[in-house]
């Protein structure tokens, strides 16, 4: 697991290359290397997961073919046996170091072999010019952000968008229907970022450019079966094979992403998604498992359902819990590691959670995310899937599911001008709102879709990869593997949800595995109680009173600062979800701004987030 950066058709000092690495260093501790020649070069920071004394990057330096790799091979040494029995040499057991010989035996088809989670970059020299392929993974689990600048045909690349604005130019224009395409989807989705001139790499992508040309890209299928396997059939009518298909999936891929030179813990909130995970890696052995909980007394609580997995599975537990009065300090931190807004207020726990897991001395940690994508787990699938089926609407109520702010509410919050500037910019691109309210498929068919090659990429696994890399920490996701995406993607309606229940088959897949109060518990949110913790007198509160007066957020002319100002006095009043995640949203929003958009001093001058531990990117 490492970052990487680089560029092409393009002129960047040595400077701007140390300041890039440094700007990502955090995710790649280990090493940092780099490779140039007139018109490229490519650098890496490494995170030593695999073979900790080889896999120096880029591989093949000195060489024809060149790589820099960001992620996990989990089928590398099948694939090295079969490069070295077609007379390649691979130079150590680093996952990433059978990548130039993949290429040189299969071409651009190479990363057709791969399974795993990446982004690359590789530049082949052997042509009258030299030429760079960028790829990554099927979901989107190792994001790659860009700048290509279509005039000058001339890219520069990075893991992180922070790290991206090192490079001098990047990042000078904001995109002004930024906030209310956040505001409506909770973080930019697809291959937009807050940034005009930024876009990040659509997920299962393989992006070829010639030096001084232009790129050519190819799209592979989030459901495509693994390089070994078969396409992955229908499972059959009972839930109980269908089951049992799924339990086998995880078993094996759990006992995969175990394999490590490094020590491996277990993320464990203390639901389904991860206590299943917990359950199937303990089948391996002792193993550690991390569960974060706030100082107090909150709503959502799950420690105890944490602790009696963990008890279950024989694990050591290690139970982090931290202190609300730290909330603005950790905020700033985690917005700074994302580079632009996420309204998920699960982000502040998330980026404290990996923090303590590294402290521990683990360098690796299994999660339970995109289970609800995967298997129907969301409270908003179940109740679209049933106004369809009643031949209701079920469109509007599922967008604003999604959103930070509802449609009435967030246009409520804006200025007139803002306001039509807005209509002529949609949040979502049309061609991907159109596959979701009239795409092949039903309506729970193309809602998975949406959420597995939209929603979850840019919400979820960006997030998590942003913040687990935060603190040197490589995170492993299970149902993200290629045979478990595929299974779940062939289950039939009712195999997800029926009769008000979500998840069903993966339910009847634990059966057995986890305590019965942990199966029969109702579903709940992974989430920060906002709702209870942003209340008059708290210091979450404060700093939101204060972050967003209406004074300041009124300057930029986009915020009506009086209709902001009373949702604080409704939220004051009547705590209610829907107007505390409004302003937790604007609150993430606002923050961002300060470290980002809006400058100390002279343009460009660079500030440091709470506490000091990073400096910011330069920004305009």
């Amino acid at each position: 697991m490492c970052r990487i950066f680089g560029y092409f058709n393009a002129v960047a000092t040595p400077h701007e290359m140390r300041t890039v690495a440094a700007l990502q260093r955090h995710g790649g501790p280990d090493a940092t290397g780099v490779s140039r020649a007139p018109g490229w070069g490519l650098g890496n920071n490494r995170l030593a997961v695999v073979d900790l004394d080889g896999g120096d990057q880029p591989y093949g330096r000195g060489g024809p073919v060149q790589v820099v790799f960001n992620g996990e091979i989990y089928n590398h040494e099948e694939l090295r046996r079969r490069l070295e029995s077609l007379g390649h040499s691979v130079p150590d057991r680093c996952d990433g170091s059978v990548l130039p010989a993949l290429y040189l035996e299969y071409g651009e088809e190479f990363t057709e072999h791969l399974d795993g989670m990446y982004a690359l970059a590789l530049l082949d020299a052997r042509g009258e010019v030299p030429r760079l392929l960028l790829a990554t993974d099927h979901l989107g689990m190792k994001p790659l952000y860009l700048r290509w600048d279509a005039a000058c045909r001339s890219l520069r690349f990075s893991s992180e968008l922070p790290a991206l604005l090192g490079f001098g130019g990047v990042g000078g224009r904001v995109r002004e229907s930024g906030l209310d395409a956040y505001l409506a989807t909770r973080t930019p989705f697809g291959t937009r970022t807050v940034y005009e001139d930024v876009e990040v790499l659509q997920p299962g992508t393989t992006w070829v450019c010639e030096l001084g040309g232009a790129p050519r890209v190819r799209r592979r299928p989030a459901d495509a079966p693994a390089p070994a396997g078969d396409d992955v059939p229908a499972p059959a009518g009972d839930e109980g094979t269908a089951a049992q298909r799924v339990r086998r999936a995880l078993r094996s891929e759990v006992g995969r992403l175990l394999v490590a030179d490094v020590p491996v813990a277990l993320i464990t909130s203390g639901g389904l998604d991860s206590g299943l995970v917990t359950a199937l890696a303990a089948e391996h052995g002792p193993v550690h498992t991390f569960n974060i909980a706030y100082r107090g007394t909150w709503p959502f609580d799950e420690r105890h359902f944490a602790r009696e997995v963990a008890e279950r599975a024989r694990a050591v537990h290690h139970q982090v819990e931290i202190d609300p009065a730290a909330f603005p300090a950790l905020l700033e931190e985690t917005v700074w590691h994302l580079g632009q807004p996420n309204a998920d207020p699960i982000a502040l726990s998330t980026y404290a959670l990996f923090r303590a897991v590294r402290d521990a001395g683990f360098t690796v940690a299994l999660t339970g995310d995109a289970a609800d994508e995967v298997f129907g787990g969301y409270e908003r699938m179940r109740r679209a899937a049933e106004r369809a089926a009643a031949g209701a609407d079920w469109s509007a109520a599922y967008l604003d599911a999604l959103s930070a702010a509802p449609a009435a509410l967030r246009t409520s919050l804006y200025t007139d001008a803002y306001r039509a500037h807005v209509r002529e910019d949609p949040a979502l691109p049309e061609a991907v709102r159109e596959d979701l309210l009239h795409g092949p498929g039903t309506v729970l068919d193309r809602i998975t879709r949406f959420e597995l090659e939209n929603r979850l990429p840019a919400y979820h696994l960006r997030r998590v990869d942003h913040l687990s890399m935060a603190s040197s920490v490589e995170a492993r996701l299970p149902f993200c593997q290629r045979s478990v995406v595929a299974l779940g993607r062939s289950l039939r309606d009712h195999q997800r949800i029926r009769d008000g229940r979500v998840k069903r088959t993966l339910y009847a897949a634990a059966a057995g595995l986890l305590p019965d109060r942990v199966l029969s518990r109702p579903k709940q949110p992974f989430t920060l109680p906002v709702t209870a913790m942003l209340r008059p007198g708290s210091t979450l509160w404060e700093y939101a009173r204060d972050l967003l007066a209406p004074g300041r957020i009124a300057a930029a002319g986009r915020l009506d600062g009086q209709a902001v100002d009373a949702l604080f006095a409704s939220q004051a009043e009547r705590p209610d979800d829907t107007a505390a995640m409004a302003l937790w949203a604007l609150l993430v929003h606002e923050v961002w701004e300060g470290q980002f958009r809006h400058t100390a001093g002279r343009p460009g001058a660079a500030e440091t987030p709470a506490g000091g531990a990073r400096p910011l990117a330069v920004a305009a």
